[in-house]
């Protein structure tokens, strides 16, 4: 070893230098394989997702990817990260066949029902923390890949007052009743927030936020999934009812777009009218610019509700911008800005799917693991009031989207 001391002085370090330092070695080749093979955004999205932030903000890089490439981390979580991926495949599967159900509620109460079955969970508890926390993150930012912000903000500026009225009475309702019935603060915020919102991508953005538990999560996307399938049946009828404009889809696709909290019973609802009253894809067209435009409203509130949570949890303690701020809805707007910028600059829209399609999918692995940490029982028992606050929040919705639009002339 004497002819090469670089290789001696190497040999002399701790065994932890030696893990840092082929760590780093193991990344940057990695780095240069996927620089041949993909382009520079898959690039950019697999490098963070394959980035461990356990402790969510770490100063120290060789500290970071130390644990990140640490053989304890899968030696600990691998068993519940593989349940949740069994778990999350079938149920992605049978979103897409009932998609006025959606994977995310197939695999949350797929998760709820298995834990029922496992005497002990022990074993896969580190996994199913790192899915329902860590993966629920990566989630959300990704779909920021499906956002071209100019293109929705163009189309939808028609209904953006209507949007931005229903989404306060929503947060406003929610609040009053967290008071007068006394639901607790969290579910109280996420049925707020997934009612006016996008639904279940609402809730899976704001609860790392507001540091809301598994169950909380649980209760509030089971309220969204109940009133999702009553829109999807009834508001077809709603509107017939209401006499909306038979040969034009603005109308009702507006009233969808607007009413209806997850993409997947806009989407129901508008392609019934659609069918309904031989309008092509008029109606569907309207209506999924309009949730696309409400979608974006999950920017500010989520930054809102970080900045309110720190500063409640300070306490006397210098405040965090990191805490207020949260880096993965920063990354979701860098996405979306990645998207608008690409698609403004010639890049086909179809090299975005394949990420908003992970994307959804990771939604479904982490309600998986979501519903692995629930108690059902609790769940129904608890029910009553999240439900009543639903109810609530959607009819608020419904008669303002409906007032809105009769003032605006367009119903």
């Amino acid at each position: 070893m004497s002819g090469f001391p670089v290789l001696s002085h190497f040999t002399s370090l701790s065994p932890k230098s030696h893990i840092i330092i082929s760590g780093i070695f193991h990344y940057f080749h990695l780095i240069l394989k996927l620089l041949l093979k993909f382009s520079f955004l898959h690039l950019f999205i697999l490098l963070f997702l394959c980035y461990d932030r356990t402790d969510c903000y770490e100063s120290n890089l060789f500290i970071s990817l130390e644990r990140g490439i640490s053989m304890n981390f899968i030696t600990k979580s691998w068993k519940g990260i593989l349940l949740c991926l069994v778990i999350a495949v079938p149920c992605w599967f049978l979103g897409q066949t009932f998609p006025i159900i959606g994977g995310p509620v197939f695999g949350i109460l797929a998760g709820m029902i298995i834990t029922l079955l496992l005497k002990d969970k022990s074993m896969f508890q580190d996994g199913i923390t790192f899915v329902s926390k860590k993966v629920l993150q990566y989630a959300v930012i990704l779909l920021g890949f499906g956002l071209n912000l100019s293109v929705i903000l163009e189309t939808g500026k028609q209904s953006l007052p209507i949007i931005v009225t229903t989404i306060s009475t929503s947060l406003i309702i929610a609040y009053l009743l967290h008071k007068v019935m006394h639901v607790p603060g969290n579910i109280s915020t996420l049925v707020g927030v997934g009612s006016s919102i996008c639904g279940g991508s609402a809730i899976a953005a704001t609860a790392p936020v507001i540091d809301a538990d598994d169950e909380e999560v649980a209760q509030a996307i089971s309220v969204i999934f109940f009133f999702n399938v009553l829109a999807a049946i009834l508001f077809p009828i709603f509107g017939k009812l209401l006499g909306f404009d038979q040969t034009s889809g603005t109308s009702f696709g507006i009233f969808a777009g607007t009413a209806i909290n997850d993409t997947s019973s806009v989407t129901a609802a508008a392609a019934t009218w659609d069918s309904m009253f031989h309008l092509g894809s008029q109606t569907l067209d309207k209506a999924v610019t309009v949730k696309l435009t409400r979608t974006l409203a999950i920017i500010p509130i989520t930054l809102a509700l970080g900045y309110f949570t720190a500063k409640k949890e300070q306490r006397g303690n210098s405040f965090s911008l990191k805490r207020g701020f949260p880096a993965f809805i920063l990354y979701f707007v860098l996405a979306s800005l990645i998207t608008t910028f690409a698609l403004a600059n010639g890049v086909n829209a179809n090299v975005f799917l394949p990420l908003k399609e992970l994307s959804k999918f990771m939604i479904v692995m982490a309600m998986a693991a979501i519903g692995l940490n629930s108690n059902i029982v609790k769940l129904v028992k608890s029910g009553a009031k999240p439900l009543l606050l639903g109810a609530s929040c959607w009819a608020g919705i419904t008669a303002v989207s409906l007032l809105l639009q009769r003032l605006m002339g367009l119903w």
